[in-house]
């Protein structure tokens, strides 16, 4: 296979319990991601990652391959390389469970930029921010990037910073968007470095993988997503459905 998507799908949340079966006008939220996810062109297969039998089960019924992975991983990169590990794959696409409106093209831009690029390592999609009170809210993840579209920071804190007395008076923004593609020997480097300082200090994994002095592709979409974190998350997609039903 040249690429494969995983889903996480962890029931146990701190914030959320179970938001992974949450209900979205009716459909549980993983069916959300999984049907979107399964209109991307470039993914050879699809497969549920997730460690609760109540999670499987809801997953099975609504079609989806199922792999039940270990209770004790710390983090969803954790959960995908158990899945990935016995399996002949190019590229892995980690595509988060609680992101119900993700579009099916970032998927594939992730994995095609890998694809044609035998150098690039891990890919991510980020979108230009339109919404002016986006830029300075911690819950919103921005990146600053080079010009050959490869991320030089991310932050939690509004970057670039606008300097009183700079010539630029409107900068672009940029939101990350946390779908991330590797190359499987990645995935499992990537797994193993350390926690970095900067990780720390944001609370920011992917800051790692930039410290350790690996580079980050960036892939820009016009689509936005809304990951649900909380129960007010969940009425934002649950609203934007509703005025987007066919």
């Amino acid at each position: 296979m040249d690429v494969i998507g995983v889903i996480p799908a962890r029931y146990s949340s701190s914030r959320f319990e179970g938001k992974v079966l949450a209900d979205i006008l009716g459909k549980p939220m993983i069916e959300y991601v999984w049907e979107r996810a399964k209109q991307a062109r470039l993914l050879d297969d699809l497969i549920i990652a997730c460690d609760d039998e109540r999670v499987a089960d809801v997953a099975r019924k609504f079609g989806a391959k199922v792999a039940m992975t270990s209770k004790s991983h710390a983090c969803g990169t954790d959960r995908i390389s158990e899945v990935v590990n016995p399996l002949e794959v190019k590229i892995v696409i980690n595509i988060q469970g609680d992101e119900p409106l993700i579009h099916p093209t970032m998927i594939d831009s992730v994995a095609q930029a890998l694809l044609d690029d035998s150098d690039i390592s891990i890919a991510t999609i980020i979108r230009r921010i339109e919404d002016h009170q986006a830029v300075t809210d911690p819950n919103v993840v921005k990146v600053v990037i080079d010009k050959n579209n490869f991320a030089l920071y991310f932050s939690r804190a509004a970057i670039p910073f606008l300097s009183t007395n700079s010539e630029v008076k409107s900068p672009v923004y940029y939101k990350h968007i946390g779908l991330y593609g590797y190359t499987k020997d990645f995935l499992f480097t990537y797994k193993n470095l350390p926690v970095s300082n900067l990780e720390k200090i944001e609370s920011l994994e992917q800051l790692r993988v930039l410290e350790e002095g690996f580079r980050i592709k960036v892939v820009e979409t016009r689509f936005d997503t809304v990951g649900v974190d909380t129960i007010e998350d969940l009425e934002k997609v649950r609203h934007y459905l509703e005025r987007h039903k066919s």
